[in-house]
């Protein structure tokens, strides 16, 4: 992508990844404007980060997109990116059944599929334009304690490979960032403050690098994420699967 001169919406852009991607985006001379359903979070980004603009977007409200996708392009008629970053993560016991899944596919992958179909007709008459959806590690080996996370993002996964075949003859790139197991708030306080997990300022770093310096790589991949990204091309597959779901488990039980 060129990472300077667009204008560029970033869903779940109140905390987390989304908010740091979107801080360093605009670091870099780009307009944009972080989306979320909390207003209240969304005002104290843009207060602490003078020059983000914010937009109140519930992207798992079908409704909610079309509203703020029409006002959006009235507003910013040069808006040629998006940055889908919007997530929800919650442990589940399938033993009891998914109780998360309705809120996980609306936000995780309905979402970023939604707004994509009617953002695309418009990108396409932009000189360039970019897709940028926020995977997962997990993607590619499920953590067994979150499945419907999991699936959702294996699920988005194979949705911006279609997505990137199908505008592959057009002026609209389509980049995955799929990351490791970072320090937000993803799942609550603990995983924001667990020494296992990368530091969020030393992933966005890496990443804004390899946008930098590798505008064209389809995929985001830090050197963390590898292990989970190619665990399919390892000979032991299923033990590699059995082991890391073993040990997550058992971190978890440890903590209570």
């Amino acid at each position: 992508m060129h990472t300077t001169g667009n204008t560029l919406l970033v869903t779940g852009g109140g905390s987390g990844i989304g908010l740091e991607l979107a801080k360093a985006f605009l670091a870099l001379g780009n307009e944009v404007i972080i989306a979320g359903r909390r207003e209240a979070v969304l005002q104290q980004g843009v207060a602490d980060t003078p020059g983000l603009k914010y937009v109140v977007l519930d992207v798992s409200d079908a409704q909610d997109i079309q509203r703020v996708t029409q006002t959006l392009l009235r507003d910013h008629p040069a808006l040629n990116g998006v940055l889908h970053a919007a997530g929800i993560m919650r442990g589940e016991s399938l033993k009891v059944g998914a109780t998360e899944l309705e809120d996980t596919v609306a936000t995780n992958l309905m979402g970023p599929m939604r707004l994509d179909s009617l953002l695309v007709p418009h990108f396409l008459q932009q000189p360039n334009a970019t897709i940028i959806t926020v995977s997962s590690g997990l993607a590619f080996l499920p953590l067994a304690l979150t499945p419907s996370y999991s699936a959702t993002k294996a699920a988005i996964h194979s949705y911006s490979q279609s997505l990137r075949y199908q505008l592959k003859d057009t002026n609209i790139r389509v980049h995955e960032i799929a990351p490791p197991y970072v320090q937000t708030e993803l799942m609550g306080e603990r995983q924001a403050n667990d020494p296992h997990a990368m530091p969020l300022r030393e992933f966005i770093d890496e990443v804004m690098g390899i946008f930098q310096h590798a505008p064209e790589a389809d995929e985001i991949l830090v050197e963390r994420v590898k292990p989970l990204r190619f665990a399919e091309r390892g000979e032991d597959y299923a033990g590699f699967f059995t082991r890391f779901n073993d040990q997550m488990a058992a971190a978890r039980e440890s903590e209570g």
